[in-house]
């Protein structure tokens, strides 16, 4: 018997089984006493039926028969509970990729474009937008403005002209493309003085991101260009980590407290 050969066998079928359905197979289980013949493998198809389930029963009912027959149905039902558990809190903190231009097979990924919405449509409360060029996004702009509608708290962080003491070259400055916002969201900038106070007046707000709340973001090589977003070449990472994202929002918050912060906001 091993019983560690068993738990592999329980952690094998969590990849491949819903945490929903590990649930109800331990609501079967959990009243059994001992692994039985092959009615238990059909109560536990009958539970939740699916493409493959009989299979994945059998494996269950088979391992836990062979290697681990000291156990009563409870602690198997444990065990996937558990295993439940443990997947669901997996998949709240993925991360994902995403892309720009071409695709292929290599792996599944993301598009850039279609992420940057999925995140502004998931913010209930706070939007957090920085980007270093931003030009034309007419769907980006229609999401802010809904977004804002619906009272979500929208900051914007941009890029500034070089005219106006930026690095992106050009007479108006990425704030210029989301001027449809400008009663709707807060916008901010890094301004000349404070750059040459860092020590370095030629540094760039050259940051990509969109936060919703502090629950999801995606950070991007792309600018909110509509080249940027869906023909160059670009990459990013979607995160699904409450925490790590409420660490990504809490360094920007800082960056913009009227206190400490080298940001400031745009009149």
């Amino acid at each position: 018997m091993s019983h560690e050969r068993f738990a592999a066998l329980i952690t094998d079928l969590t990849t491949m089984l819903p945490a929903d359905h590990l649930d109800v197979w331990a609501g079967v289980l959990v009243n059994v006493d001992a692994p039985g013949d092959g009615a238990v493998v059909a109560e536990l198809a009958d539970a939740r039926p699916g493409f493959s389930v009989g299979t994945h029963a059998e494996r269950l009912i088979r391992g836990w028969r062979t290697e681990a027959p000291d156990l009563p149905g409870a602690a198997v039902a444990l065990a996937l509970r558990s295993a439940a558990l443990l997947h669901r809190r997996t998949e709240a903190r993925r991360t994902e990729l995403a892309v720009s231009g071409p695709t292929t097979v290599a792996g599944p990924v993301r598009l850039t474009s279609s992420v940057v919405v999925e995140v502004i449509r998931a913010a209930r409360s706070r939007l957090l937008v920085a980007s270093f060029a931003a030009y034309g996004v007419a769907e980006v702009i229609s999401e802010l403005l809904s977004a804002a509608q619906r009272g979500v708290h929208v900051d914007l962080i941009l890029e500034s002209s070089t005219e106006a003491g930026g690095a992106l070259r050009g007479a108006a400055g990425a704030a210029a493309t989301f001027a449809a916002l400008r009663h709707q969201a807060t916008f901010w900038h890094w301004p000349a003085a404070r750059r040459a106070a860092s020590g370095n007046p030629r540094a760039a707000l050259h940051a990509k991101l969109i936060a919703a709340d502090d629950e999801v973001a995606v950070i991007s090589s792309a600018n909110l260009t509509d080249r940027a977003l869906s023909h160059n070449i670009e990459v990013g990472v979607v995160l699904h980590d409450p925490e790590v994202v409420r660490r990504l929002v809490a360094h920007f918050r800082a960056l913009t407290d009227p206190r400490t912060g080298v940001l400031q906001r745009l009149r």
